[in-house]
């Protein structure tokens, strides 16, 4: 019975790091601390981006931060929004599907800019869980995006 509860408890304990992890990258993002976003990945991960160059490994994913698309979007005024994410947990890996929308200031209101989908796959480090690839592709009908929420 001792076993069942610890692995319960390690399971529970897993699932709430993994969606604490995905759900700090919007506020880093949005606040434009691009290594505290890097970070979040292996050292190295993979950020694959719909629309954008595969990026590789933490320079590479702060990169898409410091870079012009997403200053340009902090200086009109953005929120990246993730939807709770589903985790399928496997020992020391896990996967979790989840939706995203960037929000951006638009006049007195807000519009959508990007709606995607989201694949992360993760790995438990001696730091805690770490993305090692998240894959976001827009939610525009193509079969690639609606893969990335399948089971």
């Amino acid at each position: 019975m001792r076993r069942v509860d610890e692995a319960r408890l390690r399971a529970l304990e897993d699932r709430e790091a993994i969606r604490n992890l995905i759900a700090s990258y919007g506020p880093l993002a949005d606040s434009g601390d691009a290594e505290a976003v890097a970070r979040l990945w292996t050292g190295d991960g993979v950020y694959a981006v719909d629309g954008f160059p595969e990026a590789c490994g933490h320079e590479a994913i702060a990169a898409l931060i410091t870079g012009p698309v997403h200053q340009t979007l902090m200086a009109r005024g953005c929120a990246h929004v993730l939807g709770a994410p589903v985790i399928d947990l496997d020992g020391e890996r896990a996967s979790a599907r989840c939706h995203s929308v960037v929000l951006a200031k638009a006049g007195e209101g807000w519009e959508a800019v990007r709606v995607a989908a989201n694949r992360w796959e993760l790995a438990r480090t001696p730091e805690g869980w770490r993305v090692t690839r998240r894959d976001n592709a827009l939610l525009d009908g193509r079969e690639a995006a609606r893969a990335l929420l399948a089971r």
